[in-house]
């Protein structure tokens, strides 16, 4: 491959932004905030609020599978010790994500070995959180529906009242269904609409109340210059005249898909790689197997995290039953120093997730569930074809642990796929299953209805999760990490990775607002525009 860059030749960009979710976007701001012409390329679609699905049934907008025509928000990707969800589209994850905004508390992130002796995390990371929570509008919630009544009950059962707490998350709850003009950055944002309360966060919010990037971060980035391109895959990233980054980079995108279309180059002086965890590992796997970047750590693909996490559900039995919220996320329960329950609701749109769970089984070998499974799984199904009410009346629970639990990323079958392996394992005691078994139970207990568990988790031992985190994380040197503490690519020049594949340990809570707190931070350390002369052979 011939990367060469003639000497003096203009850059399209002099920072291109790969992915435009939480990290892309605080990194393609604050760049352009800097001076920098700044480029942000996505694979998924952009989406105006009226874009969204009213329910999950409506694949075509809801599911990411471009192979078969359907361009909406959510990415399954099953791997062998963990199915994960992922965001995708203008907006990345928090297109689909519960609007849940928690800074993690406990010293097993901020004094994790692999980073601890880098720098004061608690510290250092505090403003940055402070600001992710100002772009965001954080605020507790302040409802009371009866599924938090459900959540307050299910902390008693478990023997920890006192870990009840509403979540913080990021809604704009003005008059509903009223828009108004931008409530947050005196007038530079959007014009927003008060949230009607359906509950249907996860699907995309139809209504324009959710915070999403693209009413906050993206939205600013654009205002201040930067240019978005959606429908474009980065397949791959390679520096310019053979270097390490001091030249610049080619970077190669397509149309997501099988057909090789829509092919298209661009140059930058600079590169952040911000696709998401999954989507990061597999570019940068990909740049290392084929040479484009063939200085990466070897490190690249281990330490990744599933923030040890469990998704169980409960459904009432009662056809009255409604345990719809306002939001997605409205409660939950800290259990302990290390395990934190959410409640995880639909509103009526999310019925087709219904095929996913199955009733809960108890035996501790694969073949055991699976013949718990085969018995009970007709008389689910049978219920399900005549159930109209099944998102109404179930809810999930989110389990996350921060354990130093962990997998590694190595080649899989087929071009580009990568499968999971077992890393390190949580010490000795009750595991993420064992709690989401006994949350699901008392709740169903209290619900006058049945435990559910995720199929994936039952019959392949892949729990669900929405957290993926890890694989190019950072460490002290290329033995240790991928990136630097400012999150800069060991072996390169002007390469940075700004996204949860950063995160080096279980954060015990929904990762976001720490992914943006993460990217803040490493944004301040990159100089401005009229302070950064271009660099020289």
């Amino acid at each position: 491959m011939d990367n060469s860059q003639p000497a003096g030749q203009n850059f399209d960009f002099d920072w291109l932004v790969v992915g435009s979710g939480f990290g892309a976007a605080v990194s393609a701001l604050r760049l352009a905030e800097k001076g920098y012409r700044v480029g942000v390329l996505e694979q998924g679609r952009r989406f105006d609020d009226s874009d969204f699905a009213e329910r999950a049934t409506q694949l075509r907008k809801y599911l990411w599978l471009p192979a078969l025509g359907l361009h909406g928000i959510l990415r399954l990707a099953p791997y062998r010790h963990a199915t994960v969800l992922a965001g995708v589209g203008v907006g990345g994850g928090s297109l689909v994500y519960a609007n849940t905004m928690y800074q993690p508390d406990s010293d097993e992130f901020y004094r994790h070995p692999q980073w601890d002796d880098l720098a004061d995390w608690r510290t250092e990371l505090a403003p940055h959180f402070d600001t992710a929570r100002r772009m965001f509008g954080v605020h507790p919630y302040a409802g009371d529906r009866p599924v938090d009544d459900l959540m307050r009950q299910l902390a008693t059962d478990l023997e920890a009242p006192e870990g009840y707490r509403h979540t913080p998350i990021a809604v704009y709850f003005g008059p509903a269904g009223q828009t108004v003009p931008d409530p947050y950055f005196e007038g530079a944002g959007p014009a927003r609409t008060g949230c009607v309360r359906c509950g249907q966060c996860m699907l995309g919010c139809r209504f324009g109340a959710k915070n999403s990037l693209p009413k906050n971060y993206l939205w600013l980035a654009e205002k201040a210059g930067a240019r978005v391109h959606s429908d474009l895959k980065v397949v791959d990233v390679a520096p310019l005249g053979g270097g390490s980054g001091e030249f610049g980079y080619r970077v190669r995108a397509r149309r997501p898909g099988f057909a090789r279309r829509g092919c298209r180059t661009f140059t930058a002086r600079a590169v952040v790689i911000a696709a998401g965890a999954l989507g990061t590992n597999e570019l940068l796997a990909a740049c290392k197997r084929r040479g484009s970047l063939p200085d990466l750590s070897d490190r690249l693909g281990e330490m990744v995290r599933t923030n040890d996490e469990s998704i169980p559900a409960a459904t009432s039995d009662d056809p009255g039953a409604d345990y719809r919220s306002d939001a997605a996320i409205t409660s939950s329960v800290f259990l302990g120093a290390h395990t934190h329950i959410t409640n995880n609701t639909y509103g009526d749109g999310g019925g087709l997730l219904a095929l996913t769970y199955g009733p809960a089984t108890t035996a501790g070998t694969t073949s055991g569930r699976w013949g718990q499974l085969l018995r009970a799984y007709p008389g689910y199904l049978r219920r399900l074809l005549t159930d109209r009410q099944w998102s109404r009346r179930t809810v999930l629970f989110t389990v996350m642990r921060d354990t130093d639990v962990s997998l590694r990323l190595r080649r899989g079958f087929g071009p580009g796929r990568l499968q999971t392996e077992a890393a390190g394992s949580a010490p000795g005691g009750e595991t993420a299953a064992d709690v989401a078994r006994r949350v699901a139970t008392l709740a169903a207990r209290r619900m006058k209805g049945r435990p559910l568990a995720s199929l994936a988790d039952t019959l392949g031992s892949a729990p669900m999760t929405a957290h993926f985190l890890g694989g190019a994380v950072v460490g002290a040197d290329r033995d240790h990490g991928v990136i630097d503490r400012h999150h800069r690519v060991f072996g390169y020049t002007g390469l940075l990775v700004c996204d949860g594949s950063a995160v080096p340990a279980n954060v015990g809570v929904n990762p976001s607002l720490t992914i943006c707190a993460m990217a803040e931070a490493a944004m301040s350390q990159v100089p401005a525009a009229h302070e950064d002369p271009a660099p020289q052979p």
